[in-house]
């Protein structure tokens, strides 16, 4: 005979694992944006710490590997090459500088940030073609940058960059985790200083918005180096950009002020809603999370780790979205065309 306190416990313990599973399957928010049978799926599944996606015009899929030599037995970085067509990834190039964001530009050349930790701190452009590549920023006021993280390309060819620090051995030099741009001449300016700790950036399709993310403790471990408390920031920034290529006064768009949740990578679709890969300490706020201009959440996709960023395919596969999240390198399809400056 089984106890009546023994089935209480079984029956407790069902409801329990019930309520899991209908969170699991909760979980998932369509909206607008995903096909309610939408599924991500893993493409591969070989990386230490994944980054920076992004489409080359023949529909390939280009992406970090950072790879914290203190963790990984001191590998050096590297950048992997997806394609779709045929399913295989393989080394694009190693070592990589501890590359990390990635766009391609009008010309089809890479464009990525090299951040620190034995890496080369500075945004360089790579030749398709010759696989030649040319430093185009290491330096601010005769100072070494902290760790370029992510960038952006606009129409006119500038490119807008973060640099905050979030590991490696090398010395702080630039006072502020700053938000920069780099124009076609070779000028680099100072756009924002009061981004808190930036992270990641992206524009909006009419060219008028720069989204800045701000993700610090306690969403993440705390900076290297003794930078302000006032870094500490969860939040994403809408900067008006003018058309000469500066902001205006910065506008919130999320705030996740003190909680152990986060923004990292962006990118946006032809409508201007802003995909979003959302870090947390908090396992079911980890995922793909769409905001409107407004903020507004229109989904969220989850993930079992902690995504780092995202970019849309090319061509046909415009509406594939490309997740990084920490050994992964997901993909799912979307309702919606992503937005590529360069592709009418």
């Amino acid at each position: 005979m089984i106890r009546p306190s023994r089935v209480a416990a079984l029956a407790i313990g069902l409801f329990c694992l019930l309520q899991q599973a209908f969170a699991q399957q909760a979980s998932f928010q369509p909206g607008p944006i995903f096909a309610a049978e939408a599924k991500l799926e893993s493409v591969f599944s070989g990386g230490f710490f994944l980054e920076g996606p992004a489409a080359a015009a023949d529909g390939t899929i280009y992406f970090s590997d950072v790879t914290i030599t203190a963790q990984s037995g001191g590998q050096a970085g590297h950048i992997w090459r997806y394609d779709p067509r045929s399913g295989k990834t393989v080394i694009f190039r190693s070592p990589s500088g501890m590359n990390n964001g990635n766009r391609f530009d009008a010309d089809g050349s890479l464009v990525s940030a090299l951040g620190a930790d034995f890496g080369c701190r500075c945004i360089i452009r790579t030749d398709m073609a010759t696989g030649k590549s040319k430093i185009l920023a290491g330096l601010f006021n005769g100072r070494a940058l902290n760790a370029p993280n992510d960038l952006i390309i606009d129409q006119q060819r500038r490119i807008y960059f973060t640099d905050p620090r979030y590991y490696g051995h090398e010395s702080i030099e630039q006072p502020i985790p700053g938000v920069y741009r780099i124009d076609p001449a070779g000028a680099i300016t100072l756009l924002a200083a009061d981004a808190g700790k930036p992270n990641g950036i992206t524009l909006s399709p009419d060219q008028r918005t720069l989204y800045v993310s701000s993700i610090g403790p306690p969403a993440t471990a705390q900076m290297a180096g003794n930078l302000p408390a006032a870094m500490n920031l969860n939040a994403v920034y809408a900067y008006p950009l003018g058309a000469d290529g500066n902001l205006g006064l910065r506008r919130t768009v999320v705030d996740y002020a003190g909680r152990r949740t986060g923004i990292d990578g962006m990118a946006v679709d032809t409508e201007g809603n802003i995909y979003a890969a959302r870090v947390s300490a908090v396992p079911q706020d980890r995922g793909v999370a769409v905001f409107s201009p407004s903020g507004q959440e229109l989904a969220f996709v989850p993930t079992a780790d902690n995504p780092t960023n995202l970019a849309f395919g090319r061509g046909e596969e415009r509406r594939t979205l490309y997740v990084t999240a920490r050994a992964n390198l997901f993909r799912i399809r979307t309702l919606k065309d992503g937005f590529h400056p360069f592709e009418k």
